[in-house]
């Protein structure tokens, strides 16, 4: 009886702790809660609406009325009409689509001819889902008013893939696969950093000497971005060398690209090592920004297909604007001034979480 009071005891202890450490037990309910969220929304293999600008050279009824039934599979999202193939390939370079249809000049003659394609399907291969929902587009039997040999006739669709058209999986993994080592290691470091030092009695010290708090969040990124290039350059070698995966880009333009997303991503562990009191609390809060960037950002699945609320989170997430620049410049050869825009708000996040790092930042050991 003695040993059951004193265990009881125990997890009497246990469960008010637990009860007073807000933050793990927000984990313990909202890691679960989270987790089936993004799976149930993220995790989806029925693919719509693909962004697609058509060229449509034809602009005769029975062009039309091809570009009607495309719209009605909800397959596609038709966002602009441009006037030549050239177009179409540079919004596909620039990501600004991920699929271009173009209809030729004389499309109402091949469709009676079954031997020559109709349309031509233009497909971000970078990623294999797209190419193969396009696959799937293609045998679709979309037909029209006209009839060869009494039958309803239907187009005769080719797919052109770009950017892998021997569609290997590494082409597609690796570029976004630095997204997630980066974001997993580089908020691990900094997420930490903080805590440890007041876990170690190491902010004592600074609170005896002249340090500013934007000069201590500074020194303690700077190091690590120097650590995340370093990475950036044995992902690269290893890809090469073990997948042959390309980098078509400017290397110059990987490295500004990556040197902000690096810390982009440290300025977020630095506000999370402000806002929380251990090292333990630093490692959930980890993981709890670590799985939306895996699934929300267009690294698992076309962002494209994801529900309009997944959408909206994932383009606040450095990685999906990281997924965005490393597939654009190593496999559409995309130069940075094309993809400003991603840049960019990698720019702003960074100065955001570092200011607000800096305002939670307190040299005082309570």
């Amino acid at each position: 009886m003695n040993s059951l009071s004193r265990l009881f005891a125990i997890i009497k202890k246990e469960v008010r702790q637990l009860s007073r450490d807000r933050l793990t037990f927000g984990m313990v309910v909202g890691l679960p809660i989270m987790q089936i969220l993004l799976f149930g929304y993220a995790i989806n293999t029925d693919v719509r609406n693909l962004r697609t600008a058509i060229a449509d050279q034809s602009a005769t009824h029975l062009s039309r009325q091809f570009i009607a039934e495309l719209a009605e599979t909800q397959v596609v999202d038709i966002v602009s009409f441009v006037d030549t193939p050239n177009v179409l390939e540079a919004k596909l370079r620039k990501g600004d689509v991920s699929v271009g249809v173009l209809i030729p000049a004389d499309f109402d003659r091949r469709v009676t001819d079954s031997a020559r394609a109709a349309v031509q399907l233009l497909v971000d291969g970078s990623d294999p889902t797209i190419l193969a929902v396009a696959n799937q587009l293609s045998a679709m039997p979309l037909g029209f008013d006209t009839m060869v040999a009494g039958k309803p006739n239907a187009a005769n669709i080719e797919v052109r893939p770009y950017y892998n058209p021997e569609r290997r999986t590494p082409v597609n993994i690796v570029p976004g696969l630095m997204g997630v080592i980066l974001t997993m290691t580089m908020m691990l470091f900094t997420a930490v950093a903080i805590v440890r030092e007041r876990e170690r009695g190491n902010l004592e010290l600074l609170i005896n000497t002249p340090v500013s708090s934007a000069e201590l969040m500074i020194g303690k990124v700077v190091p690590y971005i120097v650590i995340g290039l370093i990475q950036i350059a044995l992902i690269l070698l290893v890809g090469w060398l073990l997948f042959d995966v390309p980098v078509r880009g400017s290397i110059v333009d990987l490295y500004i690209a990556a040197a902000l997303f690096v810390a982009a991503n440290l300025a977020l562990g630095l506000f999370i090592s402000t806002a929380v009191s251990t090292q333990f609390q630093a490692m959930q809060m980890t993981v709890f920004f670590l799985l939306p960037s895996i699934l929300l950002s267009g690294f698992m699945f076309p962002f494209d297909g994801m529900p309009k609320l997944a959408q909206y989170i994932g383009e606040v997430l450095p990685n999906t604007h990281f997924i965005r620049l490393t597939r654009g410049i190593m496999l559409r050869e995309a130069s940075i001034t094309e993809l400003a825009s991603e840049l960019i708000f990698l720019a702003v996040f960074t100065t955001i979480a570092m200011i607000a790092a800096g305002l939670r930042f307190s040299k005082r050991l309570d």
